[in-house]
């Protein structure tokens, strides 16, 4: 069996007002995955077109969130940053993937149904096949971990039965063509530390999201001081003090969400969290947390702002981004047009 080069493919979409959820959820993770790992960082502005973008904000917000990975910690010149759209490679094995997923496989994709609700008939075709097109995201370069929330582990499972059933269809063709039998590796997830799903400040079983109509759901990495104060003083708690131990967090879904976005900021486990502040009321928690939130976040912030000040600069390392993606994507994509029998040496 071929050993694959070990590699990262993570992607985020550019939607705007990136939140402390997209950064403790998966922009720290990637930090520390560049330590150890080769890794491709995507900003996936195709996803982002499933549903209608206004263009011109579609442009501001590539750049924002590149530029808020970078101040985050990601290098751009050890790793690679781009964004999606400018490897075409991507649609080219997504439309191949297409060929090769079961509609039963796609039906049933609770991601589609929460985002399509009611109105199912009325969302775009690509929002319904946008998981065959993660699949491309991450096998174009046959990236063998990807950095995942709990809500995404079902999508890099449909991308490990595309990758076995392209594998097993093909299984003739590719030995034909000398190629290695396990031509695309079944990636594995990579899902660590406390907080991997951060939840709304109103609503603790609701996941923090820009999309929600109210402000007071989420911490943005743009706040300022004050802002993330008063959210944080607003957001939902219980009456009880908080406990001693996790087993304490059992039903109180707002308090474990406050314990473990702290947990996350701080970098310890939510039981360290507990030990020094089991017993204490809200209120004081809030005052703690809100610190060590703003002591977080603001770096950042200002850093996003300086390098949005100059778009020229953002626009070079997504260029050179692109450019070294397609170094590795494009040897990949002509082996599996060959092995599909699109072209011929």
């Amino acid at each position: 069996m071929t050993t694959h080069t070990s590699r990262v493919f993570s992607g985020i979409q550019p939607t705007g007002n990136l939140h402390l959820g997209n950064y403790l959820g998966a922009i720290t993770k990637w930090v520390a995955l560049q330590e150890s790992h080769e890794c491709l960082f995507c900003v996936v502005d195709l996803h982002a077109i499933t549903v209608w973008q206004d263009p011109a904000e579609l442009v501001r917000n590539t750049r924002e969130v590149t530029a808020a990975v970078i101040a985050a910690g990601i290098d751009p010149k050890k790793h690679i940053v781009f964004n999606q759209s400018q490897v075409s490679g991507h649609a080219e094995l997504a439309w191949i993937f297409n060929c090769v997923a079961r509609m039963g496989w796609l039906s049933r994709m609770t991601q589609f149904k929460e985002k399509a609700g009611k109105h199912r008939e009325n969302a775009s075709v690509g929002l319904f096949a946008y998981p065959n097109l993660m699949a491309a995201d991450i096998l174009l370069y046959k990236a063998t971990h990807v950095p995942v929330g709990d809500d995404q582990k079902q999508h890099l499972e449909l991308s490990r039965d595309i990758a076995q059933k392209f594998n097993s269809d093909f299984a003739a063709s590719v030995a034909a063509l000398d190629l290695a039998a396990d031509f695309f590796p079944l990636p594995e997830p990579l899902i660590a530390g406390p907080a991997t799903r951060i939840m709304s400040l109103r609503d603790g079983r609701a996941k923090m999201s820009k999309s929600d109509p109210s402000d007071m759901t989420r911490i943005n990495m743009m706040d300022d001081a004050n802002t993330i104060a008063r959210k944080f003083q607003k957001a939902r708690t219980d009456p009880e003090p908080l406990p001693s131990s996790e087993a304490g967090l059992e039903g109180r879904p707002e308090a474990d969400n406050l314990v473990g976005i702290y947990a996350a900021l701080a970098g310890h486990a939510k039981a360290e969290v507990l030990s020094e502040f089991g017993g204490s009321q809200f209120s004081a928690f809030k005052k703690a947390l809100t610190e060590i939130a703003v002591e977080r976040v603001a770096p950042v912030a200002a850093e996003t702002k300086r390098l949005m000040d100059d778009p020229g600069q953002i626009d070079a390392i997504l260029v050179d981004g692109a450019a070294r993606a397609r170094a590795i994507a494009d040897p990949v994509l002509r082996s599996v047009k060959q092995v599909v029998g699109l072209i011929q040496d």
